[in-house]
């Protein structure tokens, strides 16, 4: 016996839009925050590697 295939939901081109809207701002969001961390960790210099916790 086959399975029968589940139900799919289909979007509407403004769902599809803000989904795009969403990704966008969130990526901007990582690429913001690893900017940070790498002018952060620039700024500390490379000695902060050396120390111990």
């Amino acid at each position: 016996m086959t399975k029968p295939e589940p139900p799919t939901v289909t979007l509407t081109p403004e769902q599809l839009r803000r989904r795009r809207q969403r990704n966008i701002a969130m990526a901007l969001a990582l690429a913001a925050l690893v900017l940070l961390f790498y002018a952060v960790s620039f700024v500390k210099g490379p000695g902060v590697a050396n120390q111990g916790f």
